[in-house]
């Protein structure tokens, strides 16, 4: 009851910054991952969750004082001179720190073992442009490069220059819309989600997770490369048509395919079962 009416509390105070939060997750592609974060986080706590035996007072202190904390933080953002996209992120951090002392206050001894799915919440958090800017730059960097590779393998003769590869008869550029940073973050946040789902070892989920980046840039040279060829050997329309604007969730699908892949190998190298779950099983498991 003290959790939902903090909760509640929150919605009240962070208003505004929830709603432009939620505009700019709609609007823009570039955030449309952190619509993802809340439910997956909040689906990993009630997966695990075990009510807390006791509330030990030094854990209602330190979750009180990270809420004073949050306050004091949503009230200083107002008062300063900062960019609209900066002063929207520290709210957002002011509104996940609310949070995580809520349930720190409120439940006590479980927050250790939900660390990770709090911790999780901070991508909630939309990162400002001058963050964003860098990434997509590296983004489409690397998607060059890996275009560049897929048509040198197939023995299609290529030339790169910045951001522009040339090929017999067309000349392809990784505009920063291009760049896949759409698909790149919903992987990434979906490869943590799995791998903290369905993986033990700490070392085994950082693995998985630092393929993710790599493999969406594959990806997205893998996409380059398909419509480069498309467009030279079969017909030009493919630059403009239906399968360049709507043929990403196809690449998304068979990177995600690749994740799984690895998952599973990893999985049977744990020789351990899965941590969803089923009916029963703490309680079997405690009697045995």
């Amino acid at each position: 009851m003290i959790f939902s009416t903090l909760g509640a509390i929150s919605i009240a105070i962070w208003w505004g910054p929830l709603a432009s939060w939620l505009a700019l997750a709609l609007r823009d592609e570039q955030y449309t991952h952190i619509l993802l974060i809340l439910p997956m986080s909040a689906s990993l706590i009630l997966m695990e969750w075990e009510p807390p035996p006791d509330r030990s007072g030094l854990s209602a202190t330190a979750g009180a004082a990270v809420l004073a904390i949050a306050l004091l933080a949503r009230a200083g953002v107002g008062s300063i001179v900062i960019s609209a996209d900066v002063r929207l992120a520290l709210n957002m951090l002011a509104l996940v720190a609310w949070w995580m002392g809520a349930f720190l206050l409120c439940f006590g001894s479980s927050f250790r073992r939900a660390l990770f799915p709090l911790c999780f919440l901070l991508g909630m958090v939309p990162l400002p442009q001058f963050v964003v800017d860098p990434l997509v730059s590296l983004l489409q960097q690397g998607s060059t490069a890996s275009a560049h590779l897929f048509f040198a393998a197939a023995g299609i003769p290529v030339e790169q220059t910045g951001t522009l590869v040339h090929i017999p008869g067309l000349t392809l550029e990784v505009a920063p819309e291009c760049s896949s940073i759409r698909s790149s973050m919903m992987l990434l946040v979906t490869t943590m989600f799995l791998a903290q789902l369905l993986l033990v070892s700490t070392w085994r989920k950082a693995v998985v997770v630092a393929a993710a980046i790599p493999l969406s840039v594959f990806k997205n040279g893998l996409r380059i490369f398909a419509l480069g060829a498309l467009a030279t050997k079969v017909d030009p329309g493919f630059l403009t048509g239906r399968f360049h604007r709507q043929g990403g969730i196809i690449f998304f699908l068979i990177t995600l395919l690749g994740i799984f892949l690895l998952l599973w190998i990893l999985r049977r190298g744990e020789g351990k079962p899965p941590r969803i779950p089923a009916s029963g099983s703490r309680k079997a498991g405690s009697t045995a």
